[in-house]
């Protein structure tokens, strides 16, 4: 009896979280967090593009072809991936004077520099 509770248990918690992620994560393109960021606030996202950065004031953000942008926190774990494309989870946050951030909880490598 024990053994098959724990599996149940183990069942329901995978089809709650599905196949990893937080089931609170939105999927968003840079697009629509540049066009529509008021709306994203405050909420978990996820997203993708290419690292890039910027020295004075040092700065990092991903970007799309169309350069659709989003400023990555913190700096020391984006820094390796500059230049490949990612996949990146955590916190977005929108102000007219700050601009659209994201405080990361997870990057995903899609493509290495060349």
């Amino acid at each position: 009896m024990t053994f098959r509770l724990g599996a149940v248990a183990a069942m329901l918690a995978f089809t709650l979280t599905g196949c990893g992620g937080d089931p609170r994560t939105s999927e968003v393109t840079l697009t629509v967090l540049a066009g529509n960021a008021e709306a994203h606030d405050g909420s978990r996202v996820a997203t993708e593009g290419v690292v890039r950065h910027f020295d004075d004031p040092l700065h990092y953000w991903i970007e799309d072809e169309d350069l659709n942008r989003v400023e990555l926190f913190p700096h020391e774990t984006i820094a390796p991936h500059l230049g490949e494309r990612v996949r990146v989870e955590g916190q977005f946050a929108f102000s007219p004077e700050a601009g659209r951030r994201l405080t990361l909880d997870s990057v995903d490598v899609l493509e290495s520099r060349e």
